[in-house]
């Protein structure tokens, strides 16, 4: 009985704990000041912003991603001239915090960052080049210098990357043995017909296309060899070697 009843309760405690487990990777909490985002693997980021709490999701299939929306300072010091032409050394400081229902709105995910940078680089330019020009400011030049990632998540990229590479090389190498196949069927095709022509002629006129052949092949050797000077000539019947004229 002791036997059986410790077996109970080692199953209830297991099934307990496997639950436990469920429930905990089904919560997650936002802290005081911030708000979340979901990112759901079938239907991509979610328009709903979740706020301060704790709250539920599907486990693996969706993750929650959590802004920091409380006001942050910036110190900018400027030197700029003043009316009378004289330098005065100015120090803004600026608060800021994201609109939080804005947050599910970028413009780009994280690996297009990476694989569409030049693009990214562009808007950023002409955003700020439009916003400038409303202060009397014309911006040269404004590109996108330093830009990492996690490693696990650039590696993810590059083997991304890598695979369409792949991919295309695959490709490349199917269609190109789809043309040679098509050519060699040509190729096939065509000593076909003239194998048939061939035997055609021979059936019309006999052995006389043999003999013009041998003929043709006769002359062109004999012009080939009159042409060589370490060849000689010895006519039938005599001993003295002659040497073809040059």
């Amino acid at each position: 009985m002791a036997a059986k009843l410790f077996e109970s309760i080692g199953k209830l405690g297991l099934g307990l704990a496997i639950a436990g487990g469920v429930v905990n990777s089904a919560l997650y909490n936002v802290d005081a000041g911030h708000r979340a985002v979901i990112f759901d693997r079938f239907r991509g980021v979610q328009d709903l912003v979740v706020d301060e709490g704790t709250h539920f999701l599907i486990p693996w299939v969706q993750k929650p991603i959590i802004f920091d929306c409380r006001s942050r300072p910036r110190n900018v010091p400027v030197i700029t001239g003043s009316k009378d032409l004289q330098n005065v050394n100015i120090t803004l400081r600026i608060l800021f915090r994201p609109i939080t229902n804005q947050l599910p709105r970028a413009r780009f995910d994280a690996g297009e960052l990476i694989t569409q940078r030049e693009l990214v680089s562009r808007q950023v330019s002409e955003d700020l080049t439009e916003r400038a020009a409303t202060f009397g400011l014309i911006l040269d030049d404004v590109s996108l210098t330093h830009l990492t990632f996690g490693k696990e998540f650039t590696e993810a990229v590059e083997a991304k990357q890598v695979a369409q590479q792949e991919a295309e090389r695959a490709r490349f190498i199917v269609e190109k043995a789809e043309q040679q196949k098509k050519a060699a069927i040509i190729s096939a095709e065509g000593d076909s017909k003239a194998a048939e022509l061939i035997a055609v002629s021979l059936a019309d006129v006999g052995d006389g296309l043999i003999e013009l052949r041998k003929l043709e092949a006769a002359e062109d050797i004999a012009y080939q060899l009159s042409r060589s000077r370490n060849v000689t000539y010895l006519p039938p019947g005599q001993s003295t070697l002659l040497q073809l004229p040059q």
